[in-house]
């Protein structure tokens, strides 16, 4: 996954100003105790990190 496919769909699911808020202040269990930002810029794989968003955030599964 590309990461502006990935961007796109954390807009489309948390809306585009709450997106980068999630991003950067939700910490995951699933992402080893990281946020999005930092399991991106430590090299997760973007189809990596939606997926724990998906688990996370409870995405519809037509939206996964």
């Amino acid at each position: 996954m590309r990461l502006t496919v990935f961007w796109q769909r954390m807009a489309d699911h948390f809306g585009p100003g709450y997106a980068d808020s999630f991003a950067r202040d939700h910490v995951m269990t699933e992402l080893g105790g990281r946020t999005v930002h930092e399991a991106l810029d430590a090299g997760w794989e973007a189809k990596d990190v939606w997926r724990a968003v998906c688990a996370t955030a409870d995405v519809p599964s037509e939206n996964r």
